[in-house]
């Protein structure tokens, strides 16, 4: 899965939202970002994939029920009890509905006009997962990589650039170039080390992402070769031996 295209779902949800308010309130402009400039490298070593046969199995029948967006059929899917769903103020999940109810909400699978199925099938998509730090037994996805906080935070500050504006390659050597485009002039090949993603108010191509390289210089890579973290994740636990969806880490709007 392309994680940066979860991103651009979330995105396109929100502002799908904010449009109704918009004829009465007046916009708000993004800060801008912190000019391109070079930066120290900090390594990162990429989420492994589950292969369990088991685990790509379930993860095809999401796929399949979001994809004809079908609630009972991922109800199916969802464990009956003990679902969580994790937010900044601890866990939203109602212990009184069913997990697939609460699963809905962490969605918004209700609201015909969101990103929820899109966003599940998305889900569906990666074959990573890491163990979640709060729930014993359950995996959550995306994972994200292996990396030196300390080191990452250092860099956030002497860019003075937030988390959200990097990302990592899903492999090493992918090829930098000097414009928007498969053909175009490849400039440079990323290591394995999180690179600084500007992406542009009007792109050429939704195909290629701005970034910017340890040595401050600008240039494209493809989008679905740059993964950012700290997005929302799907969890998942083990049943008898059969997994399912077992929680919700982020998302969803109100109390």
């Amino acid at each position: 899965m392309s994680a940066f295209r979860l991103v651009s779902i979330v995105a396109a949800a929100t502002l799908l939202g904010l449009a109704a308010a918009s004829a009465q309130t007046a916009p708000q402009q993004p800060p801008p970002l912190a000019p391109a400039k070079p930066y120290k490298p900090v390594a990162v070593t990429p989420p492994q994939d589950i292969t369990d046969p088991a685990f790509e199995a379930l993860r095809k029948q999401i796929g399949a029920a979001a994809q004809k967006k079908d609630r009972a059929a991922l109800g199916a899917l969802v464990v009956a009890k003990g679902f969580f769903w994790e937010r900044e103020k601890g866990d939203s999940a109602d212990k009184k509905k069913s997990g697939i109810d609460n699963l809905a909400a962490a969605l918004g699978l209700s609201n015909n006009d969101g990103a929820g199925w899109d966003m599940l099938a998305s889900y569906a998509e990666d074959p990573t997962a890491s163990p979640a730090p709060t729930h014993k037994g359950a995996v959550c996805a995306p994972a994200d990589p292996t990396f030196d906080g300390p080191a990452f935070g250092a860099l956030l500050k002497a860019t003075q650039t937030d988390v959200s504006e990097w990302g990592y390659p899903v492999s090493a050597n992918i090829e930098v170039h000097a414009t928007p485009q498969a053909n175009g002039a490849v400039t440079g090949k990323l290591a394995l080390a999180f690179v600084r993603v500007m992406p542009e108010a009007n792109p050429a191509s939704t195909a290629f992402l701005r970034i910017v390289t340890p040595d401050g210089k600008t240039g494209y890579v493809t989008t679905d070769s740059i993964v950012p973290i700290g997005n929302d994740q799907l969890c998942y636990v083990k049943e008898g031996g059969t997994w399912k969806i077992g929680g919700y880490v982020g998302g969803g709007d109100g109390p």
